[in-house]
């Protein structure tokens, strides 16, 4: 179990709603940890996007751009109103056609950088300083209500 390999304090466990009302996902994500709470003691947060985490990273144009290591290109992107990025039927599809505009990319060279996507999205993560702008997202003001809770209950 990686829990035994890699110890925390907190663990936060993701699961797209998608279609599904959160507080179903949050219940799989309960009867989950109700399976390993035998073997390990930790304290869990669920973090449940409305459809998937990628509409969360829809917001920072340079961090899109850096991502796709073009963070110069003048390519326009089409960013979604942040209001309405839960509301893309396809936020990972979405996301990564932003990445290959992003690139400037042509031929084969696309072709190697479409093979690598995941890691760009990864890295579209890492590259975002200021997740504030997700504050107007009912999710995310879950998940943050949900982590102060926690930091509260814990005293941390």
């Amino acid at each position: 179990m990686s829990l035994n390999l890699y110890p925390c304090d907190l663990l936060f466990i993701h699961r797209d709603a998608e279609k599904e009302p959160r507080e179903k996902r949050v219940a799989e994500i309960q009867k989950a940890v109700e399976g390993i709470r035998e073997s390990v003691s930790v304290s869990v947060i669920c973090v449940v996007p409305v459809r998937m985490t990628e509409a969360w990273l829809l917001f920072d144009e340079a961090a899109i751009r850096r991502a796709a290591e073009n963070p110069r290109g003048k390519q326009p992107l089409n960013l979604p109103n942040l209001s309405k990025c839960e509301e893309l039927p396809d936020p990972k599809q979405y996301l990564c056609q932003l990445l290959r505009q992003a690139s400037g990319l042509t031929g084969r060279r696309l072709k190697k950088f479409r093979a690598r996507e995941r890691e760009k999205i990864q890295r579209i993560a890492e590259l975002i300083d200021d997740f504030s702008e997700l504050r107007s997202l009912s999710a995310f003001q879950i998940l943050e209500a949900d982590i102060k809770q926690m930091l509260k209950r814990q005293s941390w």
